[in-house]
């Protein structure tokens, strides 16, 4: 097959499978190998990010969820559970779990005698800052590859792609 730029792994693995079964349709494969290969570099340079804080990937997602409400940085378990897409016995026991960290803590809900409502703490705002910021700094070097243009460009294409899931 042929190729525009220097060859990679995936132009390897194409043209292997090319030579072995010339009557498939292959364009798929070009495209969600290389998607798959970053989400997996990705992955790594997230959790090497967020292990500089000392911050699993789901403390992550729970904390930043948080720090996306704005202030008073709180939010109901339920609406945690939507933004996580985890159980609500999953997300307990992560609420739990950073509560003994002393990243986030409990409160009574003003509308809801029943109702909690859990926030951030000074330290659970500090880290998920830094670990964002670090995060950021990790994805932007990865753009590089891509002109100032061609990332929105990127960002376009994979919205496209991706939107069919979000409905």
């Amino acid at each position: 097959m042929e190729h525009t730029g220097p060859a990679d792994e995936v132009d390897r693995i194409v043209d292997a499978w090319h030579h072995v079964r010339p009557d498939l349709e292959l364009e798929p494969l070009t495209v969600f190998s290389r998607v798959s290969r970053l989400a997996r570099h990705l992955d790594l340079a997230r959790r090497t990010a967020f292990a500089r804080h000392s911050l699993e990937t789901w403390e992550f997602d729970v904390l930043s969820a948080l720090r996306r409400a704005g202030e008073p940085f709180r939010l109901s378990p339920g609406t945690l559970v939507t933004q996580t897409l985890v159980t609500s016995g999953t997300m307990t026991n992560r609420i739990d779990r950073l509560e003994s960290r002393g990243f986030v803590q409990r409160h009574r809900s003003p509308d809801d005698r029943r109702g909690v409502l859990v926030e951030l703490t000074e330290e659970g705002l500090a880290r998920v800052d830094a670990a964002m910021s670090d995060l950021l700094d990790i994805e932007a070097k990865v753009l590089t590859a891509l002109s100032p243009t061609e990332r929105p460009q990127l960002a376009a294409l994979l919205r496209t792609v991706t939107a069919q899931f979000d409905e």
